[in-house]
């Protein structure tokens, strides 16, 4: 398969089969990993491989309780790793600042998620499926504790693999014209933004289970692998708050506006305790 075919026909799995990686190629896409793009090739970034049982279900639960992180035969928490940097920098008589630089971080984050992506197409060359895990971010606190996580490193992505059991439909997208600009930014009109999502989501109506599949397929695959009841519940929750278009869906709901603000907070605390302090006073 072409790469172009490849990275088209790529999705999101969360149904893996109960078969081990063979550790050559989990090698090869640590190797890749380490080799991906790299800010002044500094490569500000740790990778920590979980693949015990026990280790798999601590990482599920801080993590929201997401079945397929439990199931998968091993995740990636990929770390932005200030610590081994700043303790190199002493020992050459100089000072690395990278904890107090807003700029340090956007370049190290750019690095690990370049480093995670290359994981990601790599691993389909290799016939296995990944799908990342973002809510390591909620917990940064609790994921230090579990895995011995120290000063100046923040885990903040974490990527499960394994052996597809079964491979999503094709997720909606909007359009390559949508998101391309020539030259310089072209600012849509309002009629051009609302037909965009229109042609990217379809219709709102339908069957609950059918829209869910569609815009939020954790729910169906969270109860397939045993979850208590996600579907039910995102059914329920749809009705309370009387969603009536896929934007309030979005952001009423799956990512409910204020609460996301509110997450400041707790993410910025967390950032504190890491030694991380770049927030203006």
């Amino acid at each position: 398969m072409e790469m172009y075919e490849l990275l088209m026909k790529r999705r999101s799995v969360r149904n893996f089969k109960d078969q081990a990686i063979p550790e050559e190629i989990i090698e090869k896409l640590l190797d890749a990993a380490n080799n991906s793009p790299s800010g002044g090739n500094i490569q500000p970034i740790s990778i920590i491989c979980v693949q015990e049982t026990d280790n798999r279900q601590n990482l599920a639960e801080i993590v929201g309780n997401q079945p397929w992180v439990k199931n998968a035969p091993l995740s990636l928490i990929f770390c932005l790793d200030f610590n081994r940097v700043k303790r190199w920098a002493v020992q050459n008589n100089t000072e690395f600042k990278g904890e107090k630089a807003f700029l340090h971080f956007l370049i190290a984050y750019a690095d690990l998620m370049c480093a995670a992506q290359t994981v990601v197409i790599l691993a389909e060359n290799y016939g296995l499926g990944s799908v990342y895990i973002g809510t390591i971010q909620s917990n940064v606190d609790d994921a230090r504790r579990l895995f011995a996580i120290p000063e100046y490193v923040l885990p903040l992505m974490v990527l499960t693999l394994g052996y597809p059991k079964s491979i999503p439909r094709s997720i909606p997208k909007l359009k390559r014209e949508v998101i391309v600009h020539k030259e310089s930014y072209q600012a849509a009109s309002e009629a051009e933004i609302k037909r965009a999502f229109d042609e990217k989501y379809g219709d709102f109506g339908g069957k609950a289970e059918e829209y869910l599949e569609k815009a939020f397929v954790e729910t169906i695959e969270a109860d397939k692998q045993g979850g208590d009841g996600w579907a039910a519940w995102a059914v329920e929750e749809m009705t309370k708050l009387e969603i009536r278009n896929n934007a309030q869906f979005l952001f009423n709901l799956r990512y409910p506006a204020e609460i996301m603000v509110r997450l400041n907070e707790r993410l910025i605390e967390s950032f504190k305790n890491a030694g991380f302090d770049f927030f203006v006073k």
